[in-house]
C-alpha cells in the first residue's frame, strides 16, 4: 500500500519516494480493491440525491472516482497529493465525457480548503491510512452535510492474537485496530456505524498484488531508492500470503450524529404546506430576508391560480412540527413552454447550515419530479444550486428576461430523456420582471 497522500510529505521529496511511485505508475489499482466493490458499496449507501457532491478523498488514478461520476451520476472533487495521478485523472474524465463532473484538487486530504457541509458523500478507497482513521473521522466529519454519509475502507485485525511476523510489521508500518475498537473511534467521534463489510480476497490479489508482484519482477534495482522500495514491497506482498488470514481491508459506512449546538438531535421531515402552515411560512420569509418582498411574493403566488401548484410549496420542520425551512416551486414559462422556478427558499436564521433549507429544496424537487413536471429554473448563488443538480441555463439555450451573471441563472432537466425548450424564462406576474 503505497503513502500516496500523506500530510507531511508530498511525492518527490526523496529517492525512494520517488522509486514507490515509479512501481505504482499505471497499476489498477495502489492498495486492494476492485470496481465490483466500489458497486457494492454504492449499493449498500442507498438512495442518494440527485447529482451527489461527492469528496473521493486520496483519489490516486481515479478510478472510484470515475465510477462514481458515472454510475451515481456524482460531481466528484477527487483529492491527491501526487499530481501525475491528478493529471491522468483529467485526462481519462475528459475521454469518458465527465470533465464537467470531476474536479481534482492537489493537497492532503485531511487539509481540505472547503467549507462546511460541501459533500453528501465522502469516499475513501484505501486511502485512509495515510492519515489515520482517527484523523479522517475528525477532519472529514465537517465536510458532510446533514444526512451524508462516509464510506472509507480501513485495514483491521481479524484474530484476536495475530501471527507474531504480522504484528511486528502493522505495529510499524500502521498499527492496526479489531472492527470493535474502530467502531469504538467511530462512535466516539460522532459517527454511527450503518454497515461494516469485509473485502474479498481477490481484491488483494486481483488488481493490487499480482500486478504489483510483475512489476517488480520489471523493476531496474540500480535506479536510486528502488533497492529499498522493491523490499518494502515485497515484504508486504509476502506477508500477505503467509498471515492473510489475520488481517483485511472492511469498509465501514459511516453517518454523523446531526446535532445541533446544543447536542440535541436535528431530524427534518419535508412536507408540503398546509393552510395553518401559511403564517410560518411567512414568518421563515421576514426571518431570513431583509424586507417583505418576498413574503408578499409569495402571498401573491398563491392567489394567482395560473402560477400556484398545490403540492409543490414545501416546509421542513424538526420534531416539534414547527416549519423552519422553505422551497417554492411556480409555474414559469421558456419560450411558452411550461417550466417551474424555484424561489424563493428560505431558511430559519436559528435552523440555518442545519440542513432544512437542503430538505425542502430535496423534497420539492422530487414531487415536481413525481408529478411529471421536468424543466426547473433559478436564480441564485452558484456555488450552492449545483449540489441539487442544477448547471447554467445557457446550457440549455436558457436565459433571464433580465441582465445577470451566467453563473447565477441556473437549470435542471428533472427527466433527462425529454426535450427541453429554450429561450427566455417567462416568470409569474408576482415576480414582476
Amino acid at each position: 500500500m503505497n503513502d500516496t497522500d500523506t500530510p507531511d510529505h508530498a511525492p518527490g521529496t526523496d529517492p525512494v519516494t520517488e522509486a514507490f511511485f515509479a512501481l505504482h505508475h499505471d497499476l489498477p489499482r495502489q492498495g486492494p480493491g476492485s470496481d465490483a466493490t466500489t458497486r457494492r458499496l454504492l449499493e449498500m449507501v442507498g438512495p442518494l440525491p440527485e447529482c451527489p457532491r461527492v469528496l473521493d478523498a486520496g483519489c490516486g488514478p481515479g478510478r472510484s472516482t470515475l465510477l462514481l461520476a458515472e454510475e451515481a451520476g456524482a460531481h466528484v472533487t477527487a483529492v491527491d497529493l501526487y499530481q501525475p495521478f491528478l493529471d491522468g485523472l483529467t485526462a481519462e474524465a475528459a475521454r469518458r465525457g465527465l470533465g464537467d463532473q470531476v474536479t481534482v484538487v492537489n493537497c492532503s486530504m485531511d487539509r481540505l480548503p472547503v467549507p462546511d457541509h460541501s459533500f453528501d458523500v465522502i469516499w475513501a478507497e484505501g486511502s485512509v491510512y495515510a492519515i489515520g482513521f482517527d484523523v479522517a473521522l475528525r477532519a472529514w466529519r465537517r465536510l458532510l452535510a446533514p444526512g451524508g454519509v462516509l464510506v472509507v475502507t480501513e485495514i483491521e485485525w481479524t484474530v484476536p492474537n495475530p501471527a507474531a511476523p504480522a504484528r511486528a510489521y502493522w505495529d510499524a508500518a500502521y498499527p492496526l485496530r479489531t472492527h470493535a475498537a474502530n467502531t469504538d473511534a467511530a462512535q466516539a467521534a460522532g459517527y454511527r456505524l450503518r454497515a461494516h463489510w469485509p473485502l474479498p480476497e481477490s481484491d488483494w490479489w486481483d488488481e493490487y498484488c499480482t500486478p504489483l508482484t510483475q512489476r517488480l519482477a520489471r523493476a531496474d534495482p540500480q535506479q536510486p531508492g528502488m533497492p529499498e522500495a522493491l523490499a518494502a514491497h515485497r515484504t508486504e506482498i509476502g506477508m500477505r500470503r503467509e498471515h492473510g488470514s489475520d488481517y483485511h481491508y472492511a469498509a465501514y459506512i459511516l453517518r454523523p450524529h446531526d446535532t445541533t449546538e446544543n447536542g440535541t438531535m436535528t431530524t427534518w421531515t419535508a412536507r408540503p404546506e398546509t393552510a395553518d402552515d401559511i403564517p410560518a411560512v411567512r414568518d421563515i420569509l421576514l426571518a431570513a430576508f431583509p424586507t417583505a418582498a418576498e413574503a408578499d411574493i409569495v402571498d401573491a403566488l398563491r392567489a394567482d391560480p395560473k402560477a400556484w401548484i398545490d403540492g409543490l410549496s414545501m416546509v421542513t420542520a424538526a420534531s416539534d412540527s414547527t416549519p423552519a425551512g422553505y422551497a417554492l416551486l411556480t409555474r414559469c414559462h421558456v419560450d411558452g413552454q411550461p417550466a417551474l422556478a424555484l424561489a424563493p427558499c428560505a431558511v430559519l436564521p436559528s435552523a440555518q447550515r442545519a440542513g432544512a433549507g437542503s430538505a425542502a429544496i430535496r423534497a420539492a424537487l422530487a414531487a415536481a419530479r413525481a408529478a411529471g413536471e421536468n424543466l426547473v429554473v433559478v436564480l441564485g448563488h452558484a456555488d450552492y444550486y449545483p449540489r441539487f443538480g442544477f448547471t447554467p441555463a445557457s446550457r440549455f439555450g436558457i436565459r433571464a428576461p433580465f441582465d445577470v451573471p451566467d453563473e447565477a441563472m441556473m437549470a435542471m432537466a428533472l427527466d433527462g430523456t425529454r426535450p427541453v425548450p429554450a429561450g427566455t424564462i417567462q416568470y409569474p406576474v408576482a415576480f414582476g420582471v
